[in-house]
């Protein structure tokens, strides 16, 4: 599968070209598909002009946006974690600054970096057929997530309650943990594990419980 603007006039950008020839070995005629990233997607037959091979089906968005907030972490775990994100099937990616980040993402580096994690997403969600792209967000501060009704806060010292399909945003602070202000600000605090987890784990797992119930494989105690 492979993202175009247009599904009437689909046209490869070249490193999707690349991609597809050189490391999938797709030949001329093969048939590939074609997704406009807002739920529409059409059979086609690669080449060097793109034939198109079939109508247009347009699968619709989840009735139930989820969003995962997470707390700016060093190296590529960011990558890590909007990979995951997108393949499980959250909404909104949503990175943050909070009091206690090592890292900044300010000015210039805070577009390039966003720019980096868009185009992890769209590499995942073709990776894993997701014909919706999720939205990954500017960095915002905790503060413009924390007011929400629907979020939950995660906590690792395993105080809060269990999350339920009550949540559809929740909060992953940073490996230094939330700030005593944060904390004064809690929505309701949810517990992921009944262990410490890192925090890029952390995040993936918010993800699963948030897609989990969303679509319907978990039930009121647990995994349907």
């Amino acid at each position: 599968m492979v993202f175009v603007e247009s599904l009437d006039r689909p046209e490869l950008d070249d490193g999707d070209r690349h991609h597809l020839e050189r490391v999938l070995r797709v030949q001329a005629a093969d048939p590939i598909v074609l997704c406009d990233g807002g739920g529409g997607w059409r059979m086609a037959r690669f080449g060097p002009e793109v034939e198109i091979d079939g109508e247009v089906v347009t699968v619709p968005a989840p009735e139930r946006s989820v969003t995962v907030g997470f707390a700016l972490l060093k190296g590529d775990r960011p990558e890590l974690i909007c990979q995951k994100l997108t393949e499980l099937g959250v909404d909104r990616i949503v990175p943050m600054s909070t009091d206690h980040c090592v890292v900044r993402w300010e000015g210039p580096k805070a577009s390039r970096q966003r720019e980096r994690l868009v185009a992890v997403a769209r590499a995942a969600a073709m990776q894993c057929r997701r014909t919706h792209l999720p939205l990954v967000e500017p960095v915002s501060s905790y503060a413009d997530l924390v007011a929400s009704p629907t979020a939950g806060m995660a906590r690792g010292d395993f105080d809060g309650s269990l999350p339920t399909e009550a949540f559809d945003t929740i909060l992953v602070g940073p490996e230094g943990g939330w700030s005593t202000t944060e904390r004064d600000a809690w929505q309701p605090a949810v517990r992921l594990a009944t262990h410490v987890l890192r925090a890029e784990s952390a995040a993936i797992v918010a993800g699963t419980i948030l897609t989990g119930f969303r679509d319907g494989l978990f039930g009121p105690t647990g995994v349907s």
